[in-house]
């Protein structure tokens, strides 16, 4: 257990973009949650709920201003334009990083089990640094979206990525697991494949994951395959390997198909087949431009670390008045 004199401050970091449905009853029950957790003794009264606006479109920063204004449990950061979740996401935990002992990044959407929230902080109690957490089942997916997503997963894993299987980006960080995270400076983030490299003891809560309360899913199929490219992208070279792999084994057989022309020729069997030279033109040229795809994607992940440009711009930045902080 930690040694603490008062409290642990939490923050609950939550990203946004275009979550007007759904925002009123995020901060509602996140509060009801804040106080419930500061009754119990698991959160400080300076604890909060820091809500990071992606840019949205619709009145998403509105709602968060007017939040700010009537509730002392919440504050905003807008960034100047929308830079996806991970960016949003990673712009929250390190604008909280100094002003708390501990994140628990969660989603607005409140899929996220907020019932759990006290089981992230009582293990953090108990010495973690980092909690994930972690599916039960997916009972609520559909079939193509649970066979993608845990093939996402098991890809991952064989491709030498350290994942957690069934973990998004529901967790809780502490300030030195934070301090640690603020030292990745790639530019293309996959939190949930860098936050195992913090290292420090960790553990998993598990939860049942919910219905999307309001609105639409801003995760659509395409969203999800670009997500999954760039954490295969940024966490594993194997792909590589195994082009080269590939490479050496087409080389293998092709001197085998020579020889057999070659002996076919000699002995007087061979016999003019455009079918065959055809097919083999289009099967080596189709292979030859997947493996040059892959490796311009590794050359683009290249091209924009090397840039280096921000990760996120910060406009605007609502937090709470000195005499609040001292209450």
């Amino acid at each position: 257990m930690k040694e603490l004199s008062n409290p642990p401050i939490v923050y609950f970091v939550v990203p946004c973009y275009n979550e007007e449905q759904v925002l009123p009853e995020t901060v509602k029950r996140l509060t009801e949650k804040l106080h419930s957790m500061q009754e119990k003794g698991l959160a400080h009264g300076n604890s909060r709920m820091l809500l990071v606006d992606d840019g949205s479109k619709d009145k998403t920063w509105e709602l968060i201003s007017q939040f700010h204004g009537e509730n002392p449990c919440v504050e905003g950061v807008k960034l100047a334009h929308n830079r996806g979740h991970q960016n949003a996401l990673l712009c929250g935990l390190m604008t909280a990083m100094e002003r708390c002992d501990c994140a628990i990044s969660l989603d607005a959407d409140l899929q996220d089990d907020t019932d759990v929230l006290d089981q992230f902080v009582e293990k953090y109690l108990d010495g973690c640094d980092v909690v994930y957490g972690v599916r039960n089942k997916r009972d609520t997916d559909t079939f193509f979206k649970k066979a993608t997503a845990e093939g996402f997963y098991k890809v991952m894993k064989f491709l030498g990525a350290d994942v957690v299987f069934n973990h998004a980006d529901y967790r809780l960080m502490s300030r030195r697991a934070l301090e640690g995270l603020s030292e990745y400076r790639e530019v293309n983030l996959f939190l949930r494949g860098i936050v195992p490299l913090i290292g420090y003891r960790s553990d998993y809560v598990y939860y049942d994951r919910h219905e999307r309360f309001a609105g639409e899913s801003k995760y659509p199929l395409k969203k999800m395959i670009s997500f999954a490219l760039d954490g295969i992208t940024s966490f594993s070279v194997k792909p590589l390997k195994l082009i080269s792999n590939f490479g050496i084994l087409i080389s293998v057989l092709s001197v085998f198909g020579l020889l057999y022309a070659l002996i076919s020729y000699f002995a007087g069997w061979a016999v003019s087949g455009w079918t065959a030279i055809v097919c083999s033109i289009w099967l080596l040229g189709g292979l030859q431009m997947l493996c040059l795809g892959v490796v311009g994607g590794y050359i683009g992940k290249i091209y924009s670390e090397v840039k280096a440009r921000p990760r996120f711009r910060i406009e605007e930045h609502l937090e709470q008045s000195e005499e609040e902080k001292k209450d």
